[in-house]
């Protein structure tokens, strides 16, 4: 999960992940198109993201077309709520104790 984290903690990167989102399979040079990078600052950024297990290449032809890999991001998005629920308790259980007016002085 932390390569996930890592991953996705560039800006660049998670445009790269919400343009992959829109397609159903996206070239480098169609991503490089979109994208205020080079092609090769694209690519450096899908590797990071397919080392990851964000996205996956595959070859059709001549160019490779990337698509979304949900497991890794299912494991992130299944950790981030069981976080939220336990905060939400603590969250709720401080506006029950506020609410009762319990050690007001």
């Amino acid at each position: 999960m932390d390569m996930v984290f890592s991953a996705l903690s560039d800006p660049t990167r998670r445009e790269v992940i919400e343009c992959i989102s829109e397609e159903n399979g996206v070239s480098a040079s169609q991503l490089a198109a979109r994208l205020p990078v080079t092609r090769q600052a694209v690519a450096k950024h899908l590797s990071a993201l397919s080392e990851a297990g964000l996205v996956s290449g595959e070859r059709h032809g001549r160019q490779k077309l990337y698509r979304l890999t949900p497991g890794p991001m299912g494991d992130v998005m299944g950790w981030m709520a069981r976080v939220g629920a336990e905060w939400d308790d603590r969250l709720q259980a401080l506006e029950r104790h506020l609410a009762s007016g319990e050690d007001r002085g």
